[in-house]
């Protein structure tokens, strides 16, 4: 493929430093193990009481489904290898598995769901609200337009090309609102905003602080709905991690500026603060910057 050829070239054969424990974001219990429930199933259920090994022979490690084995491999230069055999499974996971759960994603201005699949798996769906060829007003606020399902798509290709490999791996993927979101969710604020649009279509809309009305519900075609899933980060309580606001972050207020809009020494500034004075830290932010541009992404 051209990817594959584009990663022939010397850009994308730079070494990488050698990856210890300390380096790595998420340790799993050596011992635990998965299977199927049941020939045939695609319900998987976990054992940390299992022998050392199972009966095939194989390591715990070859017994976890690809999304663990994804977060086993995050560490702090890198999501995933250059040319991870991971990545194809795993997306073809995020694109086929079976959803047992769709809950709303708490916090966030717009609306996005948690789906999670037999395996343990869970992924960030975000739906398609606008057609691909709609363009948002000139006028409109930046912070005020909706979120593209497919730039989430974009990006995480994007981010391979340029090989920074920061975005989480994203899949586009068909849901069926009745079968996939409306009857199995056990979310009770989200189930009572589902209605049929007057021409048939399922919709509903949440709760968020932007576009979560009628006026803005989410409608299948009659219950089919395009949209992006992302797999999700370890949880911050089983794998804990550090962030920092960006130093060139928006006010997000119509008037007021941000105080890099209005310093002209402000990165002079940024270079003699924490932790953006030492290490790779603000190289990073710009690597984002860059991405950002390409995109045509404001808000970060």
């Amino acid at each position: 493929s051209k990817l594959a050829a584009l990663f022939e070239h010397p850009l994308y054969n730079t070494p990488m430093p050698e990856v210890t424990e300390k380096d790595k974001l998420f340790v799993v219990n050596p011992m635990e193990k998965f299977s199927l429930r049941s020939s045939g199933s695609d319900e998987w259920v976990s054992s940390s009481k299992a022998e050392t090994l199972p009966p095939t022979g194989k390591t715990a490690y070859d017994t976890y489904p690809t999304w663990l084995k994804f977060h086993v491999g995050i560490n702090r230069y890198e999501l995933y290898p250059r040319r991870d055999p991971l990545l194809l499974p795993l997306l073809q996971d995020l694109a086929m598995q079976r959803i047992v759960s769709s809950v709303q994603k708490t916090g966030g201005t717009q609306l996005k769901l948690i789906m999670t699949f037999p395996n343990y798996g869970q992924a960030l769906f975000k739906p398609m609200k606008q057609t691909r060829d709609q363009e948002t007003p000139a006028d409109l606020f930046y912070f005020s337009d909706f979120e593209r399902h497919n730039a989430e798509i974009a990006a995480f290709h994007l981010d391979r090309i340029l090989d920074f490999r920061r975005i989480p791996p994203v899949s586009g993927r068909l849901v069926n609102i009745t079968k996939e979101i409306r009857d199995i969710t056990t979310d009770k604020k989200l189930a009572k905003t589902f209605f049929i649009s007057p021409v048939g279509n399922v919709c509903f809309y949440g709760e968020c602080s932007y576009y979560c009305s009628t006026e803005h519900a989410v409608c299948g075609r009659p219950d089919q709905l395009e949209g992006s899933m992302a797999t999700l980060l370890p949880d911050k309580t089983l794998a804990k991690r550090r962030s920092w606001r960006s130093p060139w972050r928006r006010s997000y207020h119509k008037s007021k500026k941000a105080e890099w809009e209005l310093n002209p020494n402000y990165c002079a500034k940024v270079r003699e603060t924490p932790p953006y004075d030492r290490g790779h830290h603000l190289l990073d932010l710009i690597d984002m910057a860059v991405l950002d541009f390409l995109m045509g992404e404001p808000h970060r």
